[in-house]
């Protein structure tokens, strides 16, 4: 295994400052700010000066109304280190880290493992074409690409086990990966009890496959053993690994039931119950295409939606990938009930699902985030482009407006951190909340639901209280913003290659950054105020070296593999047949 280089992310986040030309520092909200000084200390921002006013290289904030309690102020820090980039040539703009409010930690791409243009339903198989592979390779790699693209929050739904390692110890070789890289991550322990083939009972589908495939197709994707009691065991357990391995800061764990078509009543019911006790939020799947929305309407004369409702999971714990297929007055209840919703746009276009309703989801008041799905447009997890490719679809044709600039940042940075991190985490990353009152916090998940009805935003209100009184905050007001106390997660664009044509001092260079910018123009990447990517490569591991071992391991074990070449045949030939199964044939479901 190649070994991490962790020096530049051990130990608490020094005091620091960076010179911009630009910063955005609430992008849609706030106007662009030209000529500034940001300082950082303990992980969060200190202070914004103007780079020439008499504030410039002197930081006296005290954050300690804004950090947790016992924090040290940022008044100690007495003399700062030099500003960064301070002898750069080129000019730079600050924006906040992108969140991806859904993903899998997958290496490999789509195209790779020959699954491009492949329709979700025949997609799906390929994902276990290559063998077992070191999980801690694969999540690294996977999260280092992610952060060298400009993310700083990250889902995890892992439901491409390796199964070389016990579950709990997979889990903690991805624990330690993200730590390593210096990426917060959600990960959802993946769940599921049926329908391992397609949308209705196995043997239905594989009737609809050809008679010299079934063998092989029944004997490799069969549905799991365990029980709503071992499913919750399970997680239970890898939480108890989390906490011993000291393991919470990077990981917040979570429930990821695959989808209804996947799970059974009880074990969703089982889910939502667990994830009101514990406060642990869920992840999950619903009405990606419109062979689930099929399924869907046959399974549920009264509205899936509505189903999920009530048997209690719907609340603010819950995140939705997807939503491609969902309908006005679903969308509607998803919203009063708090849910994210996670789109991802190119992966919807790149296996033919569809384009959500996004105009829609917002007019409904519903908390939209931004999902890659390992599926971006280049198969490169470059959030930037996403970000920008989902504008260009969602934002309204001619002059109608369906998504405004401060809506796709919601979407893009603010929304995504709370089906990563939890409601709890955005109260850890606020910092508002004294300790007596994060134990209260599954209370207050459950009482959120008056609280969210219209809301877009998706936060809870709390009373917080100031040196000038007692207020109404947002446990998540700071983080996906640059502003005094939040988290010092950030990004810095080389400015000088992004606009590189200038003519007019007026332009926004919010404008410029939504018209243009992408992935290869990040400079800089800042986590918690750790420096994780510099000069555009990752400083915290060593990714091109994992990388090329990931792939030699890969390539190794597939050469002279009868098993494994004959598989992706048969997944092949399985994907073709589900094709007119699809299309052609009424299928349903039981619950």
């Amino acid at each position: 295994m190649a070994d991490p280089r962790r020096t530049q992310h051990s130990g608490a986040a020094s005091a620091f400052v960076i010179n911009a030309d630009w910063l955005l520092a609430d992008p849609g909200v706030e106007a662009a700010r030209k000529g500034v000084q940001v300082s950082i200390d303990e992980g969060r921002i200190a202070a914004i000066n103007d780079a020439s006013g008499p504030h410039a290289n002197a930081v006296s904030f005290d954050v300690a109304s804004a950090t947790s309690p016992g924090a040290a102020p940022a008044s100690a820090m007495t003399g700062a280190s030099p500003a960064a980039g301070a002898s750069s040539g080129s000019r730079r703009l600050i924006l906040p880290a992108l969140s991806n409010a859904h993903d899998h930690a997958r290496t490999f791409r789509s195209a790779t493992l020959g699954a491009f243009a492949r329709p979700l339903e025949g997609w799906l198989p390929f994902l276990g074409v290559t063998p077992a592979a070191d999980p801690y390779l694969g999540a690294a790699t996977s999260f280092a690409r992610s952060v060298r693209h400009g993310v700083s929050h990250l889902m995890v739904h892992y439901t491409r086990v390796q199964g070389s390692l016990p579950y709990v110890e997979e889990a903690e070789a991805v624990a330690k990966a993200a730590r390593d890289v210096g990426v917060n991550i959600g990960f959802a322990v993946a769940i599921s009890d049926r329908h391992a083939i397609g949308y209705a009972d196995d043997t239905t589908v594989l009737n609809a496959v050809r008679a010299d495939i079934r063998d092989e197709v029944s004997a490799r994707l069969k549905p799991s053993p365990l029980s709503p009691a071992d499913y919750l065991a399970r997680v239970d357990d890898v939480g108890h690994m989390l906490r011993e391995g000291g393991y919470a800061d990077h990981v917040t764990l979570q429930y990821g039931p695959g989808g209804v078509q996947w799970c059974s009543t009880p074990l969703l019911s089982a889910i939502a119950q667990a994830s009101a006790d514990t406060g642990r939020p869920v992840h999950m799947h619903l009405l990606e295409t419109r062979y689930q929305r099929e399924w869907a309407d046959r399974t549920f004369p009264d509205g899936m939606v509505r189903y999920l409702d009530s048997i209690g999971l719907l609340s603010p714990r819950l995140t939705l990938a997807h939503c491609v297929w969902a309908r006005p007055d679903e969308l509607a209840l998803l919203a009063e009930r708090g849910v994210t919703i996670a789109v991802n746009t190119s992966s919807n276009l790149g296996i033919r699902s569809g384009i959500a309703p996004v105009g829609e989801m917002l007019r409904q008041g519903c908390c939209v985030a931004m999902g890659l799905d390992g599926l971006a447009l280049d198969e490169d997890d470059d959030a930037l482009r996403e970000m920008r490719l989902a504008y260009a679809l969602h934002r309204g044709w001619g002059y109608d407006v369906a998504m405004t600039p401060a809506d796709l940042w919601r979407f893009a940075a603010r929304n995504g951190r709370r089906s990563v991190i939890g409601m709890q985490g955005e109260a850890r990353e606020a910092g508002r909340l004294h300790g007596s009152m994060a134990g209260a916090l599954t209370g207050v998940a459950d009482r959120a639901r008056s609280d969210f009805k219209g809301n877009a935003n998706g936060v809870t209100r709390i009373g917080t209280h100031t040196g000038t009184g007692t207020r109404t905050d947002t446990v998540a007001n700071l983080g996906g913003r640059l502003v005094v106390g939040a988290p010092a997660d950030l990004l810095v664009l080389n400015w000088d290659a992004v606009d590189d044509d200038a003519l007019f001092d007026d332009v926004d260079p919010l404008d410029i950054l939504l018209a243009r910018a992408h992935a290869g123009h990040l400079q800089d990447v800042y986590i918690g105020g750790h420096k994780i990517v510099e000069g555009g490569r990752v400083i915290t591991v060593d990714e091109a070296g994992m990388r090329a071992e990931l792939i030699a391991q890969v390539r190794a074990s597939l050469k002279g593999n009868a098993a494994a070449a004959r598989w992706k045949e048969v997944v092949g030939q399985l994907a073709d047949d589900l094709g007119p199964f699809y299309q052609h044939s009424p299928f349903s479901g039981c619950c």
